[in-house]
């Protein structure tokens, strides 16, 4: 009985482990797709002034 608590104590501990990981990529994977996101703002701004401008203008000559 014994070696099964121990066996059970180590699975654990992968799990605990390899979910640790996984929330860790997962966060590293959030910060690049902000990074990106910002890069393609202001890359982009000229554009999309010009798109929320005719927006807009759309909605106002409603």
């Amino acid at each position: 009985m014994r070696r099964i608590q121990g066996g059970w104590a180590r699975l654990s501990a992968k799990l605990s482990c390899a979910r640790g990981q996984g929330t860790t990529e997962y966060a590293i994977l959030v910060g690049v797709l902000v990074v990106i996101a910002i890069i393609a703002i202001t890359l982009f701004r000229p554009k999309l002034q010009e798109l929320w401008d005719a927006i807009a203008a759309g909605i106002n000559g409603l």
